[in-house]
C-alpha cells in the first residue's frame, strides 16, 4: 500500500514538473524512461500525458509489438510496447508486480497520433546538465533516434524524437 501511494506521489511530482519545465520553455529537457534493459530520452515538448497501466484490449491481426488499444480520459489510444518496436521482437509478458512500476506515456496531441508507449519505469526528468558526454546517432540507426548521452554514472540513454517516430510508416502500420 505505501508503494502504490508512494509511486503516486512521484507520478504526481513528475507530472508538476513536466508543466512547470513546459512553461519556463526549458531546453532541452526530456522525460527519461526505461524499456526492456534500455534507456531512452522523450524530448518534453513531444510527450504528453503520463498514464498508470490500464485495461488493454487486444487487437487481432497487428503487429506483435501493438498490445491494442486502451480507453484514458474518455479517450481511444493504440498501445504499442516500445521495447518491442524498437527491438522489432514480440512483447514479453509482464507480471502484476511489473504492471505497478509501467506506465504508458502519450505522444503529445500536437503530433495528432493516438498513441501511448507502453514503458517498464519512469526514471524522472533530465536536462543537458545531467550528461556529461553525447555522440551523434550511430549510422545506420533508425531515423527517430537522437543523440546518445552519456549520464554521470557512465550509462547510455538513447533520445527518441517522438515527432519522427510518429511519422514513421513502420509505426504507423500495425496490421500484421
Amino acid at each position: 500500500m505505501a508503494n502504490r501511494q508512494a509511486l503516486k506521489e512521484l507520478q504526481t511530482r513528475l507530472a508538476a514538473r513536466l508543466q512547470l519545465a513546459k512553461t519556463l520553455g526549458i531546453a532541452p529537457s526530456w522525460l527519461a524512461v526505461q524499456a526492456g534493459e534500455k534507456k531512452y530520452l522523450f524530448p518534453l515538448d513531444q510527450s504528453g500525458e503520463i498514464f498508470p497501466w490500464a485495461g488493454i484490449q487486444p487487437v487481432s491481426y497487428t503487429q506483435s509489438w501493438f498490445l491494442g488499444v486502451a480507453s484514458l480520459r474518455g479517450g481511444l489510444y493504440g498501445v504499442v510496447d516500445l521495447a518491442g518496436f524498437v527491438d522489432g521482437q514480440a512483447c514479453v509478458s509482464r507480471s502484476e508486480l511489473a504492471r505497478t512500476e509501467s506506465r504508458l506515456v502519450s505522444l503529445n496531441s500536437a503530433l495528432e497520433v493516438n498513441c501511448v508507449l507502453l514503458i517498464d519505469k519512469l526514471a524522472g526528468l533530465r536536462k543537458q546538465d545531467d550528461f556529461v558526454d553525447f555522440s551523434a546517432p550511430a549510422p545506420g540507426a533508425a531515423a527517430f533516434f537522437g543523440h546518445q548521452y552519456i549520464d554521470l554514472n557512465g550509462e547510455g540513454w538513447q533520445e527518441i524524437n517522438l515527432q519522427l517516430l510518429a511519422q514513421q510508416v513502420d509505426f504507423l502500420t500495425i496490421a500484421a
